[in-house]
């Protein structure tokens, strides 16, 4: 199992949201978050405001998957949140050691199915 962890920009997120739907990745955690990269120093205009250097809102989406899916959920997230400027964001991906369902107890890949 592999967690996938993107970092992108917030009026991206329902897009990569229905493309993951489509490719049958339904479970996600997803916060917003605060957090800046190579851009610092740049301005960026969100909600009619416009954000100098300092931090500017992102979006966090987490989706722990079997490897198998992992190229899947990573060329949804590409496809979908690039738009080709400065703060498209980052993908990391991790090795999930286990997962728990806590209302079955089912464990491994069944626990994230």
């Amino acid at each position: 199992m592999k967690k996938v962890e993107a970092i992108i920009k917030p009026y991206k997120f329902e897009e990569v949201r229905l493309a993951l739907a489509e490719e049958g990745i339904a479970g996600m955690s997803v916060a917003n978050v605060m957090g800046f990269g190579r851009q610092r120093g740049h301005t960026e205009l969100y909600r009619g405001s416009e954000y100098s250097a300092g931090f500017l809102p992102k979006v966090k989406l987490e989706v722990v998957c079997r490897a198998d899916q992992v190229p899947t959920v990573i060329q949804c997230i590409c496809d979908n949140a690039r738009s080709g400027k400065i703060g498209d964001g980052k993908i990391f991906v991790y090795a999930v050691e286990e997962a728990i369902q806590i209302r079955t107890g089912d464990t491994g890949e069944k626990a994230v199915a």
